[in-house]
């Protein structure tokens, strides 16, 4: 991957997180970009009925941060005969300050290892799903099992063409970002490359089984092949579109798969990355811009809450974060 020239890898320091800060350094590596390693320390409150800012809550501060200071410069030790590495303690809510450590840096990656898995059997806490949302640069999740290399990587894009034209125009630039990073890794980890898009027929249920549209079963088969239709060639022209980006020999390379599952992309998204045991997905997590606020849409929410695989998230061109440094 040639794209990021300024990294942001989060550790907790009290947890493995050697899978994100593994593949931090490989990339900035590869890049020749700049890789800076934080945690973030709680605030720390000195108790009920003690004041804010007074000298035993600065007191305990310090020592939080120095803890973390003491246990993030042991994780990255052992890679500074690599690569120079920055490093920092950051104090406050850890998607926040995140957030405002990319916004004040311009950093154009953030990788971070997923916290533990919740209650619910999800691979994101709450916590992972605000930056996710409000982070403006790329996510990558990296999950711990995910091991050295990758052997399959799952674009998931939308092509759909129904769309206002000014959310179209930003949906093709979010794909073309999407198959590109995809692309990327896919050579850096001489993995197959696998690119989907699910499609429905609007209107099918209710032509064929409708009270009052149903319509011969014959008429609506040639409307749902026509639909189909139109769905691969749209497709073929994203690919297209990736092959005159990367160059022939490139794409010939990475023999990129197509795949159209048919159905919802909350549901067959998930199930088509599960069957080709895919160790990453890269998707988009917004569709729209200029929106302050506007963050994640419920189809991308609904696919997180089904993967177990690592993710790399992205914004498309103009997200504005709801995030500020104020």
């Amino acid at each position: 991957m040639k794209r990021f020239k300024k990294i942001l890898c989060v550790l907790e320091p009290d947890r493995d997180c050697s899978a994100a800060l593994d593949r931090a350094v490989e990339l900035a590596q590869n890049n020749q970009a700049q890789l800076t390693a934080v945690a973030v320390s709680m605030s720390v409150r000195a108790g009920i009925g003690m004041p804010e800012g007074g000298p035993i809550s600065d007191d305990l501060q310090k020592a939080a941060v120095n803890t973390h200071e003491a246990r993030l410069e042991s994780r990255v030790a052992p890679y500074r005969d690599r690569l120079a590495i920055d490093t920092r303690v950051l104090t406050g809510t850890p998607f926040l300050e995140i957030t405002r450590e990319v916004l004040r840096n311009g950093h154009d990656l953030v990788i971070k290892s997923p916290e533990s898995l919740d209650w619910l059997d999800q691979l994101f806490s709450s916590d992972d799903r605000h930056l996710l949302r409000k982070c403006p640069c790329p996510v990558w999740m990296v999950r711990a099992q995910s091991g050295e290399s990758f052997d399959h990587i799952l674009a998931a894009v939308d092509v759909d063409d129904s769309y206002p034209a000014p959310e179209l125009a930003t949906r093709h630039a979010l794909n073309d970002t999407v198959t590109d990073l995809a692309a990327s890794l896919a050579v850096s980890e001489f993995a197959q490359l696998h690119i989907a898009h699910a499609w429905e027929a609007i209107g099918e249920s209710s032509l064929r089984y409708g009270a009052f549209t149903q319509r011969p079963q014959k008429e609506v088969d040639a409307y749902v092949e026509r639909s189909r239709r139109h769905h691969e060639q749209l497709l073929d022209a994203l690919a297209t579109g990736l092959k005159e980006r990367l160059g022939k020999a490139a794409f010939d390379y990475i023999q990129p798969r197509l795949h159209m599952p048919k159905g919802s992309a909350r549901r067959e998204i998930p199930k088509l990355a599960e069957r080709l045991q895919v160790d990453c997905l890269i998707m988009g997590t917004v569709a729209r811009t200029g929106i302050p606020g506007l963050f994640m849409g419920n189809t991308a929410e609904t696919i997180l809450d089904q993967l177990k695989c690592s993710v790399l998230a992205v914004k498309p061109p103009g997200f504005v974060s709801p995030v500020t440094l104020d």
